[in-house]
């Protein structure tokens, strides 16, 4: 009898744990990013600092320009002896492969910095996400900005706005 019962108990336990409704939530990751305030502090530190990679590059540009306009006009009078003349098209061919190199660096440079300023925001994003779906008690939070989602059902709670609120954003 005794087995009977434990036998019965196995069998409706799992039917109990599948009754249960099982909650999903999503939200849209990148409306939340944009609307923190670290977001846009550091937008316009990349813009300051994109600025003046973009000044140092015009400089080194204007003065590429300059000594290459000053060579051309050398040359125009066949006032350069052939030695010099040699030594001006490798300095100039050397500014051009330094601005070059310049110009890599600085891409490198900005992607790094965004790399920085960026991660600290979404730690505190994902913080937030798991604060909100453990408050609400979902199994699943899917963002839909970072995963492409085909289908979200109408049982899917939308947690933008919780997860905003979470982060004091209104």
């Amino acid at each position: 009898m005794l087995k009977k019962i434990a036998l019965l108990i196995l069998l409706i336990l799992p039917m109990g744990v599948f009754a249960q409704t099982l909650k999903f939530g999503h939200m849209n990751g990148q409306e939340v990013v944009m609307a923190m305030p670290e977001f846009t502090k550091a937008q316009a530190d990349m813009q300051a600092l994109q600025k003046k990679y973009t000044d140092e590059f015009q400089r080194t540009q204007e003065e590429f320009n300059k000594k290459y306009q000053e060579f051309q006009q050398a040359m125009a009078k066949d006032s350069l002896p052939q030695n010099i003349a040699e030594r001006r098209q490798k300095e100039l061919a050397d500014m051009a492969q330094r601005q070059e190199q310049f110009q890599q660096e600085a891409e490198q440079g900005l992607q790094q910095a965004n790399q920085e300023a960026m991660t600290p925001i979404y730690k505190k994003l994902d913080e937030a996400i798991q604060a909100v779906g453990a408050a609400e008690g979902v199994i699943y939070i899917f963002d839909v900005a970072r995963t492409p989602i085909p289908y979200i059902g109408a049982q899917s709670i939308d947690l933008t706005a919780k997860v905003k609120a979470q982060l004091g954003i209104k």
